[in-house]
C-alpha cells in the first residue's frame, strides 16, 4: 500500500511538470525497481543488475508520440543511470540519461523520466550508462510501434520477437571498472548470450511470417546473426525503413538494431538461430531454436558457419542498407521527400579514435582529447551559466598530431547547422560510434585517410538513417546531420571500455534565441549535483 502511495505520488508530481510532453498524446506510466540480483547466465553465480526482477530488463513496448512516465528507483550500492539508446528526445536532453545531461540517481533514491518518443517508430534498447554497470546487465528492448493510421511497408506479422544479445564476462562488473582504472584493458568476453541467456526457444506456425527485432546489447564484438535454411527480409533499422531485401546472414555492430522479416517456409521441424562474434580469434558462439508448432524434430546438424570473408563483405553489405523511399516512417510522408544530399554542408568535423596512454595508464581518445566527466552535469552548467566545468575550445574540429590530455570535451554548434561528421579510425579494430539526439545519414564508407575528395563516394540519394555506425579499420565512414535538435548531446564510442576511458564528447546545439518551440524548460523534478546544487 505504501509503495502504491509512493507511486502515485511521483506519478502526479510528474504529471505537473509535464511541459515537456503534449497532452493530446496518450500517457505510459512505469515503475521499475533497479537491484542486484543472482542468476548464472554462463553456467556460473554472478551478480547481474535486475529492473523490476528481470535480466535483461522489462520490455518497453510504445506507440508513435506516446507519453512515457517512468519512475526509476535505484536501490543498487552506487549511482545509476538509463539512457534511452536511440531515442531523440526532441527539444528535450534533459532526459538523456547521460552524464553530460543527468545527475546520477543516488542509492535509495528515484528519479522520474518524462520523454516521448516523437516521430519515431523502430527498435531501440535502452542501458545503464554510468560506469561499466552495462557490463552487468540493466538493458532492456524499447520498441516504438506506428500509430494505427500511418502505413507500414510490410503485411502484420503473426508475431513479434525481441532478440537481446550481446557478449558477457563472467567478471563482475566492478572488477572490469577497478582493473580500466587501474590501466588494463578489458579482457575477452566469455560468452555471448540472447535475451540474458545461453539457449532460447522461438515458436511459431509453419507458412506465417515473424518480425525479429536484433540488437547488440553487448560491450565490445560485433556480431553476425542467422537464422538455419531460413532468409531473413531487412526492413527497418534503427528507425528507418529500408529497402527490403533478403540476406542469409547480417552483421549486428556494438549498439545497432534492426527488424527482419522471416517467413517459416521450411520442413516442419526445428532450426538454429545463430550468433556468433565477428573479426576475433577466438570465435564466440550462442545458439536459439526456431521451433515449428508443428515440429517434427529436434535441431540436427552443425550449426551454420558466419561467412568466411571479413571485413570487405561486412563493408559490402552495409551498403546495400538503403533508404526506401517511397515508405514513410513515423509520419505520412515519404522518406525520399527529404532530399538531404541538396543541402549545403555548413560545417566539416573529422574525429579520429586513438589508444593513447597517459599519466602511464591506457586511455582512449578522440582528436587527442580523453574525456573525464565534471562533477556537474554539462547541460546544467550551461543552464546555470556555472564556470569552470568545461570549455567550448577544449577540442578541436579536426584530427591533432599533439600528445593525448584529459579534458571534459565539448563541440560548440548552432541550431539548425547541417553538419558533415567524419569518423577516421587509424586503429586495427572495428569501431562503433553513437551520437545521441539525432539520426543521421550513412552516406559513405572508405578505406585509408578521409579527404575532401572523397566526398565524390557518398550515396547522396537513399543513404539510410540511424544512431549507430560501425567504423572499418583503417577507413572512414561519413554521416551528414541536421542539426535540428537543441540540447548537449553525447557522442560516443560503445564499445563501452573505450567510453569509460575518454572515447567520447558533447555536441552543444545552442541558438541564443530562447524558445519552447527550440527547447523545453529545464523539468521540475530535475536532480542537483556537484556545482548545481541549491540552483533554481
Amino acid at each position: 500500500m505504501e509503495r502504491s502511495l509512493v507511486s502515485l505520488i511521483c506519478g502526479i508530481l510528474a504529471l505537473l511538470s509535464l511541459s515537456v510532453v503534449k497532452a493530446d498524446d496518450p500517457y505510459r506510466f512505469y515503475t521499475w525497481t533497479v537491484t542486484y540480483g543472482t542468476t548464472a547466465p554462463l553456467g556460473v553465480p554472478q551478480q547481474v543488475i535486475l529492473i523490476n526482477g528481470q535480466f535483461p530488463g522489462p520490455k518497453l513496448d510504445c506507440v508513435t508520440n506516446d507519453n512515457i512516465v517512468l519512475n526509476l528507483i535505484n536501490k543498487l550500492d552506487e549511482p545509476f543511470l538509463l539512457t534511452w539508446n536511440g531515442i531523440k528526445q526532441r527539444k528535450n536532453s534533459w532526459q538523456d540519461g547521460v552524464l553530460g545531461t543527468n545527475c546520477p540517481i543516488p542509492s535509495n533514491s528515484n528519479y522520474t523520466y518524462n520523454f516521448q518518443p516523437k516521430d519515431q517508430i523502430g527498435s531501440y534498447t535502452y542501458f545503464p550508462s554510468t560506469a561499466m554497470q552495462r557490463a552487468a546487465g540493466g538493458f532492456g528492448a524499447l520498441n516504438v510501434y506506428a500509430r494505427p493510421l500511418i502505413p507500414v511497408p510490410y503485411p502484420p506479422p503473426a508475431g513479434d520477437f525481441t532478440l537481446l544479445i550481446g557478449d558477457w564476462h563472467k567478471t563482475n562488473h566492478k572488477t572490469l571498472q577497478r582493473d580500466l582504472d587501474s590501466g588494463k584493458t578489458l579482457p575477452f568476453p566469455d560468452g555471448i548470450l540472447i535475451n540474458g541467456k545461453t539457449w532460447s526457444t522461438f515458436t511459431g506456425d509453419q507458412g506465417k511470417t515473424y518480425i525479429f527485432r536484433v540488437s547488440n546489447v553487448g560491450l565490445s564484438t560485433s556480431f553476425n546473426f542467422r537464422i538455419q535454411g531460413h532468409q531473413m527480409k531487412v526492413v527497418e533499422i534503427e528507425g528507418s525503413h529500408v529497402q527490403q531485401n533478403l540476406y542469409n546472414s547480417i552483421d549486428v555492430h556494438v549498439g545497432q538494431s534492426l527488424a527482419v522479416l522471416v517467413t517459416l517456409d521450411q520442413a516442419p521441424k526445428d532450426y538454429y538461430i545463430v550468433a556468433s562474434t565477428r573479426f576475433t580469434k577466438q570465435v564466440l558462439t550462442a545458439a536459439a531454436v526456431l521451433h515449428y508448432s508443428n515440429s517434427q524434430s529436434t535441431v540436427a546438424g552443425p550449426v551454420p558457419a558466419a561467412p568466411l570473408e571479413e571485413y570487405t563483405w561486412s563493408k559490402r553489405q552495409a551498403e546495400t542498407f538503403r533508404w526506401n523511399l517511397t515508405a514513410n516512417a513515423a509520419r505520412p510522408n515519404p522518406q525520399g521527400s527529404y532530399h538531404y544530399g541538396q543541402i549545403p554542408i555548413s560545417q566539416t568535423i573529422v574525429l579520429a579514435n586513438s589508444a593513447p596512454l597517459i599519466n602511464g595508464k591506457q586511455r582512449y581518445a578522440v582528436n587527442s582529447v580523453s574525456y573525464i566527466n565534471p562533477d556537474t552535469p554539462l547541460k546544467l552548467a550551461d543552464y546555470f551559466n556555472i564556470p569552470g566545468i568545461f570549455s567550448l575550445n577544449s577540442i578541436q574540429t579536426t584530427p591533432s598530431d599533439g600528445s593525448a590530455y584529459l579534458a571534459t570535451a565539448v563541440i560548440p554548434t548552432f541550431l539548425h547547422n547541417f553538419v558533415e561528421v567524419v569518423f577516421q579510425n587509424d586503429e586495427q579494430t572495428v569501431q562503433s560510434w553513437h551520437v545521441d539526439g539525432y539520426d543521421f545519414w550513412v552516406v559513405g564508407f572508405g578505406s585509408g585517410k578521409w579527404s575532401p575528395a572523397s566526398r565524390e563516394s557518398y550515396n547522396l540519394v537513399d543513404a539510410l538513417t540511424r544512431h549507430t555506425t560501425q567504423v572499418y579499420p583503417n577507413s572512414w565512414t561519413a554521416l551528414l546531420i541536421s542539426l535540428d535538435n537543441q540540447g548537449m548531446w553525447n557522442i560516443r564510442s560503445v564499445v563501452w571500455a573505450r567510453q569509460y576511458l575518454g572515447q567520447q564528447f558533447y555536441l552543444r546545439v545552442w541558438t541564443p534565441l530562447h524558445s519552447l518551440a527550440n527547447e523545453y524548460y529545464i523539468p521540475s523534478n530535475a536532480l542537483r549535483c556537484g556545482k548545481a546544487i541549491g540552483r533554481f
